[in-house]
């Protein structure tokens, strides 16, 4: 059952309110001073806390509750509190909501208003504590995959990261292609070097070719080789791509680039094996693991008649889908003091300019726009001015965030609406809108 703590001088209030709140299933305890209350907190099991805003005869100036606000908050910062409030001092309850207060409410209250109010917070509360034990079982997993597998260094925060990290380790160590698909800049190589660090040929080389780069007339030769003189200006024998990666990696990024010839030629070594140089009719045979990204869509691009078909199967056995940057808004920061490397920090209002950005050139342009900021002020925190996003922010259609990244913020900000706004680079209405839509508990 749930506990509310009741901080209130006036014996008769605590009375009436714990009346009130027995009646609906609510058991309370009471304290009469703040030196009272804060101990009674202190001892734990305590999910609510109505607290008054004078305890001093003849004082209405809101000190004394605003003092016992911090302190309640220093004991446990994700706690809601509710404040009882007079008109002498309801400026001061609402500042002390814009700095985390659950609510207010006047006296004499409204019953039903204050049910509603500490039902509702008491489920959210419940929620976020659910929703932090799962970000703290989150973690130890992602601690766990990071020393049991070798992650190159991969900065993330999120679940849907966790969940394509935690299988692109399970596959790497088999020998079947792998397609990376997923937005320029979103992540597509770094995956791409996971699967090779934790593969059986860790040890190998690992060789990138963009494969939509490659010259027409140069596609054999680059990833084949050619023998000397096997067309004009090759005056030397030239080892190929394929060659290159012999027990290692091949990483053919952009591989919906390549053209339908080079396509063919590709699909024949990835069929058998075996492949010649051009200008020889030597078959050469080496062991490489095909890892392969592209930011088009290939089912597409095979009904447009663009990419072969059967290229398609050979080289998607495994599909790992990368998400863009905005739909993991939870991975922006991390990632942003990554970048930072404990040189600079971020002002609030350029982590809310970073959270709110839909960042259309996803990690790249983060990592970009924080190398520039860092280099054009010598000031240690870095402001909005500084990230030089200008007004993209307001003209772009903000971010659809779902029922899992709200629950994320609100369990790392102890169910405080205003606090999870500003993570998420919402306003509280447009997150309270998002919280109705998911049902979510306010």
């Amino acid at each position: 059952m749930s506990r509310v703590l009741i901080i209130d001088d006036n014996e008769g209030v605590c009375s009436a309110l714990g009346m009130l709140l027995d009646v609906h299933g609510i058991e309370t305890c009471s304290a009469n001073d703040p030196k009272a209350g804060l101990n009674r907190l202190a001892k734990g099991n305590i999910d609510l806390v109505i607290q008054d805003m004078n305890f001093t005869a003849d004082t209405t100036s809101g000190e004394e509750g605003v003092e016992l606000y911090y302190r309640l908050r220093k004991i446990d910062p994700d706690l809601p509190i509710i404040l009882l409030t007079a008109w002498t001092h309801l400026e001061t309850a609402v500042e002390l909501v814009r700095e985390g207060a659950s609510d207010y409410l006047a006296k004499p209250w409204d019953d039903v208003k204050l049910i509603t109010t500490v039902h509702n917070l008491l489920e959210l509360r419940e929620a976020t504590q659910l929703a932090k034990e799962n970000d703290s079982e989150r973690r130890t997993q992602q601690n766990k995959l990071a020393q049991s597998y070798d992650l190159c260094g991969l900065v993330y925060a999120s679940r849907a990261m966790h969940e394509l990290v935690s299988v692109a380790t399970r596959i790497a160590r088999s020998e079947v292609p792998v397609l990376i698909t997923g937005a320029n800049g979103a992540g597509k190589e770094k995956l791409a070097h996971i699967v090779q660090a934790n593969s059986a040929c860790a040890d190998g080389p690992f060789i990138t070719v963009n494969a939509g780069a490659l010259p027409q007339d140069l596609i054999e030769s680059e990833l084949f080789g050619a023998e000397a003189g096997a067309y004009t200006g090759a005056g030397n024998a030239r080892t190929g791509r394929f060659e290159a990666a012999d027990g290692g990696t091949l990483f053919l990024d952009e591989i919906g680039n390549l053209p339908l010839e080079g396509q063919a030629k590709l699909l024949r070594v990835l069929q058998s094996g075996e492949f010649e140089r051009l200008g020889s009719s030597k078959t050469r045979r080496v062991n490489v693991r095909i890892v392969s990204a592209t930011n088009s869509d290939l089912e597409e691009a095979v009904a447009r008649g663009e990419f072969r078909e059967d290229l398609l199967y050979r080289l998607n056995l495994i599909e790992l889908n990368v998400p863009p940057l905005a739909e993991r808004p939870v991975d922006i920061l991390p990632l942003a003091q990554h970048f930072l490397a404990d040189k600079r920090t971020l002002s609030a209002a350029a982590e809310n300019a970073l959270r709110s950005y839909p960042w259309p050139g996803n990690v790249r342009e983060l990592q970009n726009c924080l190398k520039r900021a860092a280099l054009l002020t010598t000031d240690p925190i870095i402001d909005v001015a500084d990230l030089a996003l200008k007004l993209e922010t307001k003209s772009t259609p903000s971010v659809d965030i779902d029922e899992e990244t709200i629950n994320e913020a609100l369990g790392r900000n102890g169910g405080m609406v205003a606090r999870a706004a500003r993570e998420l680079g919402l306003s509280r209405q447009a997150l309270y809108r998002r919280m109705d839509k998911f049902g979510i508990p306010k």
